[in-house]
């Protein structure tokens, strides 16, 4: 069982559909009716989004649940579970490919350099690579680091993140959800840090081009000395 398969059930209510994050990614999905991948998809409200709005989305998770939780709320989507990693397994081109909430620094070093270059050879020429990621600039300075805590559901439901041992080959990520006073499940996970410079150097050995640097969708400026995200923004360029 993987890190989120008890979680399925709690994600979209933890983590809701955000709009902010949907015009970001479909500015750069134009035209409509294009491919489109969400690579960790969760439970597929994004896709579910893009299958509305006219695209062609695909949506593929290493999570079982996740998936069969996407599956039964937008049966006219396409969804796979599958490792990110092996996206070539797909044979198929997209115009768009994104991956949001941290999920490729689940990537080791190497998985992510060939997972880079599956992307590259799945964009259609001028198509556009999408990642967000934590700013680990910033977390790097740190041994460990605890996330502010989500409540909802009138906060009978907390959601609890903090990474230890934080160093720059690895981080333990640690998750747990409650109930009130009930742990509903606790997990832990290692993931690879890697700064805004790393990411760009692995881009660029790969062929993409940068078009753009944000600390979130709101498309604010990216800070390596504050608390924040790092969204990227890359485009295939011919090799």
């Amino acid at each position: 069982m993987s890190l989120y398969s008890e979680f399925a059930f709690y994600y979209e209510t933890i983590f809701p559909f955000r709009e902010e994050v949907y015009r970001f990614l479909s500015e750069h999905a134009a035209p409509a009716g294009c491919t489109v991948l969400d690579a960790g998809c969760g439970p597929g409200h994004y896709c579910r989004r893009f299958q509305q709005e006219g695209f062609r989305p695909t949506g593929i998770d290493l999570d079982s649940e996740m998936i069969a939780a996407a599956a039964a709320t937008s049966p006219m989507v396409a969804f796979h579970a599958m490792d990110i990693a092996e996206l070539a397994t797909l044979k198929q081109s997209f115009r768009l490919i994104y991956s949001i909430g941290n999920v490729v620094a689940h990537l080791s070093p190497e998985r992510f350099s060939a997972f880079l270059s599956e992307v590259y050879d799945a964009l259609e020429p001028g198509g556009c690579w999408i990642f967000q990621t934590v700013n680990w600039d910033y977390l790097l300075q740190l041994s460990e680091y605890t996330f502010p805590v989500k409540t909802v559901s009138n906060a009978s439901l907390s959601f609890h993140r903090r990474y230890l041992d934080i160093s720059p080959e690895q981080a333990v990520f640690e998750v747990e959800l409650m109930e009130e006073e009930q742990i509903i499940f606790n997990e832990q996970a290692t993931l690879y840090p890697l700064t805004a410079d790393g990411y760009l150097r692995g881009h660029e050995a790969a062929g993409f081009s940068l078009e753009g640097t944000y600390s979130g969708f709101d498309k604010k400026a990216f800070s390596r000395e504050q608390n924040s995200g790092l969204v990227m923004v890359f485009k295939k360029t011919l090799r």
